[in-house]
């Protein structure tokens, strides 16, 4: 049995070591927000928070994950409350969805770590998140509305 800790809960899985965190998450532990799309770690729909940063999970190893804590889409918040997922709702983001748990991961990893990102921090940040529909307008607005919404909370 392998033990880690995923969206603040210590769990079990008797998962073979070598076994994609991606496929921990989705089979093992029924955690199925992170999405599978490449698996070749290019398309970011897997993205989840390993310690905080953004990885791709269709690629990590879960010998790899160690004891570091993951955070799935699940864990980001239970009742949609985290900035993030309140901007992507009001700016009407999603198109067939599919990428966003990927998109928002991606974009709660970039707020925390830079509060006030520009267009270009933005860019740069979320370049590894595809998203087929296009929606990387909604998506640039969404994470300055994020960025807003958080700003206004630890005021």
């Amino acid at each position: 049995m392998v033990t880690l800790t995923v969206n603040g809960k210590t769990l079990e899985t008797d998962a073979a070591p070598d076994t994609p965190l991606l496929w921990v998450l989705r089979d093992h532990l029924g955690l199925t927000g992170t999405k599978f799309g490449c698996g070749a770690a290019l398309c970011g729909a897997c993205t989840v928070h390993l310690d905080g940063q953004p990885v791709r999970s269709c690629q990590l190893a879960l010998a790899n994950v160690g004891a570091a804590k993951v955070t799935t889409i699940e864990g980001l918040s239970a009742d949609r409350s985290h900035a993030v997922q309140k901007a992507w709702l009001e700016l009407d983001v999603p198109q067939c969805g599919y990428c966003q748990s990927g998109q928002l991961m991606s974009a709660a990893a970039l707020l925390a770590q830079n509060p006030a990102p520009s267009d270009a921090d933005i860019d740069t940040a979320m370049a590894g998140n595809i998203c087929r529909c296009g929606t990387y307008n909604r998506i640039r607005k969404a994470v300055h509305r994020a960025a807003e919404m958080l700003k206004a909370e630890g005021a």
